[in-house]
């Protein structure tokens, strides 16, 4: 099944300056992989060279926060929206 991957501003160059990608799959991880295959330059900006998720990289699937979920293995359907969120920090 196709879901929808939102892409933040920082990102854009990667994915042909799409705001949003459709990819197959059936949990997060198999979605991040297709987009990677997808965007091959967009995965050092994802994961690290573990092959982990990047720390600062936050997913959520409908708002709700993967790590809160079941990880890569959330799974995902028809109509749902994946949003990958860089976490920011600055400031005084």
């Amino acid at each position: 099944m196709k879901v929808k991957v939102m892409i933040p501003t920082p990102l854009r160059p990667y994915t042909e300056n799409r705001d949003s990608v459709e990819v197959e799959g059936n949990t997060v991880s198999e979605l991040l992989n297709a987009l990677t295959q997808k965007y091959p330059q967009l995965k050092r900006h994802l994961f690290s060279e573990d092959g982990n998720l990047r720390s600062f990289v936050n997913i959520y699937v409908n708002d709700e926060d993967i790590r809160y979920l079941d990880g890569g293995n959330t799974s995902v359907k028809d109509g749902d929206v994946v949003s990958i969120v860089p976490a920011i920090a600055g400031g005084n």
